[in-house]
């Protein structure tokens, strides 16, 4: 089953932020929390476990202006898609929206179909890049560092390049096993010198750095001739 994607939705209209809510929900793709205030926003993003695929920011808000407030999450190193929402047209607008640092823009009323292709375009373009952020379990995954981030025992686990390249991509599955053949040629490439007892060796690894009992996986498991990775696993982080 393909994971939801968590979604903030900030907007102080509230007959429109319900329904968008609703709508998201009943798409099935996406899990959506509502924000009506920057204020509320901030307590948000603020959680210990806050992460959200992609916000949707609202430019008129009643305790400020959401291009402004998109710039001080950019100042903060927030990197996650922001997709501004506005009932303005104007050039000057959009130009000063995507300059604050937003990702795309889109004019109320809008069609769903777009908003959710919009949204998918930025996930992807997102997800390809170095400032991509996963959640893998209890762990917080930044591929570009090759770092598990344990927030709960504030200590960081070191991946090498094979370790990161294979998580990177069983994430990408999106819950659906992978075969052995697939991972081997997508992490080593064409290479007739590496075997499977080669990608063995590696899931073993990982799993002893992930795993709260790499005898019983809950994050990392081996399923249909190949590995599959359970994100929502509810395996706690080994002890350091």
């Amino acid at each position: 089953m393909a994971r939801e994607h968590p979604v903030l939705v900030i907007d102080d209209d509230m007959a429109l932020r319900t329904v968008l809510v609703e709508q998201l929900v009943q798409n099935g793709e996406f899990e959506p929390t509502e924000a009506a205030s920057l204020a509320q926003a901030d307590m948000l993003l603020n959680g210990a476990h806050a992460r959200f695929d992609v916000i949707l920011l609202d430019v008129n808000l009643p305790d400020g202006d959401g291009r402004d407030y998109c710039k001080t999450l950019r100042g903060r190193g927030i990197k996650t898609p922001i997709i501004m929402l506005t009932g303005h047209i104007e050039e000057g607008d959009v130009v000063s929206g995507l300059d604050a640092g937003a990702n795309d823009y889109i004019t109320k009323p809008f069609r769903l179909n777009e908003l959710l292709a919009r949204m998918r375009a930025q996930m992807r373009a997102f997800e390809g890049s170095e400032d991509a952020v996963f959640m893998i379990g209890p762990y917080i995954f930044r591929p570009s560092a090759k770092q598990l981030q344990d927030a709960e025992n504030n200590r960081k686990i070191r991946l090498t390049d094979k370790e990161s390249a294979i998580l990177k991509f069983l994430y990408r599955a999106e819950g659906k096993s992978v075969s052995r053949h697939v991972l081997l040629n997508e992490v080593w490439g064409y290479n007739a010198a590496v075997t499977t007892h080669t990608l063995e060796t590696h899931i073993y690894r990982l799993r002893q750095k992930i795993e709260s009992d790499p005898a019983i996986s809950q994050l990392l498991l081996t399923e249909g001739g190949g590995y599959r990775l359970n994100v929502d696993g509810g395996a706690q982080a080994p002890q350091a």
